[in-house]
């Protein structure tokens, strides 16, 4: 079965408050080509994402945006700088006693100043990569799926054209079937008329016919043409890529 080349494709995954969001979009191209926008923390995917896709996909444009939420404290862990924090506090009691201000220090207004709390990200980068290709796997099979609908529609309407042409060409090869007779009749007559009495010379006649005969036989393009229906009608059932077979049937004879 043949596949369009154009299609959609989308997929979403939740796993341990992490969110993924998958879209991939196909245009004709003559080869595969796979471009990736994705956040930049995980950019060292790119290459296993497009890996994916391929063993899916052969042809193509493709253009791949993913999204990814992140709300999982797994790996995650606040780090006080208590050094910091003390040094801050140390110099804010000084400018206090100084200015002659009120040292009312609380802990939520030292924990806002810079590098006092920080957050170290010590996510399992394997469990990332492997929940990405699942939801892109997702996302590559409704492209997939969404492309074979559409080539269905598109070689259903190919089968009811080569069927009127095959029509057509049977309808052609059953007119010309009887032209050399015809000729041959309409020749005689022309040349009784000519000679009028006189004999007929039935070699040189026969002659004249066989090189009409040669010049207005269209046998061998009628039995390429329908070889050609009957192997375009084989691609159309075959699950590998055919257009550049079929561009080949359609130029061949050019």
């Amino acid at each position: 079965m043949i596949k369009s080349m154009t299609g959609f494709g989308k997929a979403s995954l939740e796993k341990n408050s992490r969110i993924y969001h998958a879209e991939i979009r196909s245009v004709n191209h003559r080869y595969l080509d796979i471009s990736v926008k994705i956040p930049r923390a995980l950019s060292y995917l790119e290459e296993a994402i497009k890996n994916e896709i391929s063993t899916k996909v052969k042809r193509g444009k493709i253009d791949v945006i993913i999204t990814f939420e992140n709300h999982s404290i797994e790996g995650r862990q606040i780090k006080i700088n208590t050094e910091l924090a003390k040094e801050y506090i140390k110099e804010l009691r000084k400018l206090a006693e100084e200015e002659n201000l009120l040292s009312d220090i609380h802990v939520n207004d030292i924990a806002r100043y810079p590098e006092v709390l920080t957050i170290q990200d010590n996510q399992d980068d394997e469990v990332i990569k492997l929940e990405i290709l699942e939801v892109i796997k997702k996302a590559t099979e409704s492209l997939v799926a969404m492309r074979e609908i559409e080539g269905k529609r598109i070689s259903e309407d190919l089968k009811i054209r080569l069927e009127q042409v095959e029509q057509k060409v049977n309808e052609v090869s059953k007119f010309s079937t009887g032209l050399i007779e015809e000729y041959v009749v309409k020749l005689e007559e022309r040349v009784k008329k000519l000679l009028k009495e006189q004999e007929i010379d039935k070699a040189r006649l026969a002659e004249e016919v066989v090189i009409y005969a040669d010049k207005c036989s269209i046998e061998e393009e009628i039995t390429r043409l329908k070889s050609h229906l009957s192997q375009f009608q084989e691609l159309l059932n075959t699950n590998e890529a055919v257009r550049k077979k079929i561009r080949f049937y359609n130029t061949r004879d050019e």
